[in-house]
């Protein structure tokens, strides 16, 4: 951890939580503002070693028989990826699914969107996440501005996941096809919503279930 001295004696409680062989430095506030790129008004710095991740089968296999997970494709933007973590550990979702393209949950921006629920909420990346989902018995809805159904009609499984592609593209017509599509329905002239929010508006639905 690195620290700004001014700071040291407000979080000593939190340093005091680190495992000892974790390294603290303290430095003026001009030598934290440089390292980050901007003013670091919290005034403390981690580093971490991002784990082995475990693999999407194994992490969906040891969920409970009832379960709610999130999952996404092609989302490269780390605001939107921060915000579905979010949500997902507000409304408390067991896992996040990313396929390969989506960005880095754990980049500082994303972390900080996320208010870190990227390092509380499992996740694992899968090449296609549908796939990965269905042959670990989850029902997948697929949010959709052309979707089937309406979310309030939609009725959660044992296992359910709530599927979003990235904003514009949304997600491939051959996942929307073997999945069970859903729309939130807007006024007339507008279909969308950000994939942030989205996710939310979901999982609160489906949450209600559980």
């Amino acid at each position: 951890m690195l620290i700004a001295a001014h700071r040291i004696e407000r979080l000593a409680d939190l340093i005091a939580e680190a495992p000892p062989e974790v390294p603290v430095y303290a430095a003026g506030q001009a030598v934290i503002d440089a390292i980050a790129g901007f003013h670091l008004h919290r005034g403390i710095l981690g580093l971490g070693e991002t784990p082995a991740g475990e693999d999407a089968a194994s992490l969906l296999a040891g969920l409970p028989e009832e379960a709610l997970v999130v999952a996404a494709s092609g989302i490269g933007n780390h605001d939107n990826i921060g915000g579905l973590f979010r949500n997902a550990a507000a409304f408390g979702a067991d896992a996040v699914v990313l396929d390969e393209t989506c960005c880095d949950p754990l980049y500082r921006k994303a972390l900080r969107v996320a208010v870190g629920a990227s390092l509380v909420v499992p996740y694992a990346r899968a090449a296609d996440p549908a796939s990965a989902l269905e042959a670990a018995g989850f029902t997948v809805f697929a949010l959709s501005p052309s979707g089937a159904m309406t979310l309030s009609e939609a009725r959660p499984a044992a296992r359910t996941a709530v599927l979003l592609g990235a904003e514009g593209p949304g997600l491939a017509p051959e996942v929307l096809a073997r999945t069970t599509t859903v729309r939130i329905p807007m006024q007339p002239g507008f279909d969308s919503l950000n994939v942030a929010t989205t996710s939310g508006v979901a999982l609160h639905h489906f949450s209600q279930y559980r």
